[in-house]
């Protein structure tokens, strides 16, 4: 799952050959001297499992995205949440003694804890654009606070992954402005992704009994709403966009109770590791 690129030409043998004993992990990981408790790898799964849901939308847009720079663009967004991912779900594995393949491919609909907004489908451009706009400011104002978590692992992988979910949400920024002041059309549809993706925001900010025993490790949903939307409120306000009002989703997703998209997307991306068992590329 590493996207980082392995240096193959000492051995004939390995075409994109990924195994975690021999490819170095993310460095947050390698002075990591303790396993995770079981619940610091539920919550590492909550964040790990929606990076992988998100990277896995987002890989679709490649060679399908409306400019060729945004091929490279949100290709590059998913391999950083992939990294994000494999460093998260590592951690998880540790104390199941699990490899994040293993999490990443054998795990049934019911055992993954991503929240709702990131099961949502692609759509059209606009609609990606909008879930990636809330996910982003989302996932920025949480490593942001995950940096000061008291685990070590936890900490140094927020560091990290902060960096780029900066620009991810600097990216989004500049196409919900591009699209709302476009055409008449291109606003049409940047309005009808928000209105269609915001009932699913309301699920992040929602305390489940797991972080009242991570106090100081987890990030509390509960305190990253008022930053979020505060962030997210001068872009509107600059695209001349309000606030979605609607219904809200009730969610779930952190117990294992998942949106209809989610059964799909695990088996387009768990097919290959399931039909051929232990191969390796």
């Amino acid at each position: 799952m590493d996207h980082g690129q392995a240096d193959v030409a000492a051995d004939p043998d390995a075409h994109g050959h990924v195994d975690v004993d021999t490819v170095q992990l993310s460095a947050e990981l390698v002075e990591a001297a303790s396993v995770a408790s079981h619940d610091i790898a539920e919550y590492a799964l909550w964040l790990g499992d929606d990076s992988l849901v998100l990277a896995q939308h987002l890989g679709w847009w490649i060679s399908r995205a409306p400019e060729l720079e945004e091929d490279i663009a949100l290709g590059n967004i998913a391999l950083d949440l992939i990294g994000h991912a494999r460093s998260l779900l590592h951690y998880a594995g540790a104390e199941s003694g699990r490899t994040e393949d293993d999490l990443a491919y054998w795990r049934d609909e019911p055992e993954w804890r991503s929240a709702h907004l990131f099961e949502q489908p692609n759509g059209d451009f606009a609609h990606t654009i909008a879930r990636q706009f809330i996910a982003a400011h989302y996932l920025f104002e949480l490593y942001s606070a995950l940096m000061n978590s008291t685990d070590a692992t936890l900490a140094a992988i927020a560091a990290k992954a902060v960096k780029e979910v900066d620009y991810h949400r600097d990216h989004s920024i500049q196409w919900v402005l591009r699209l709302a002041q476009g055409t008449e059309e291109s606003r049409r549809r940047m309005i009808t992704g928000l209105s269609d993706l915001w009932p699913f925001l309301e699920e992040l900010f929602v305390d489940e009994p797991l972080i009242d025993r991570l106090e100081g490790i987890a990030v509390r949903p509960s305190s990253l709403r008022a930053l979020v939307e505060a962030a997210m409120s001068p872009v509107l306000a600059e695209a001349e966009l309000g606030v979605p009002r609607g219904f809200i989703s009730s969610g779930g997703g952190r117990r294992g109770d998942h949106s209809e998209n989610l059964g799909p997307l695990l088996a387009e991306l768990q097919v290959l590791a399931r039909a051929h068992p232990g191969a390796t590329w």
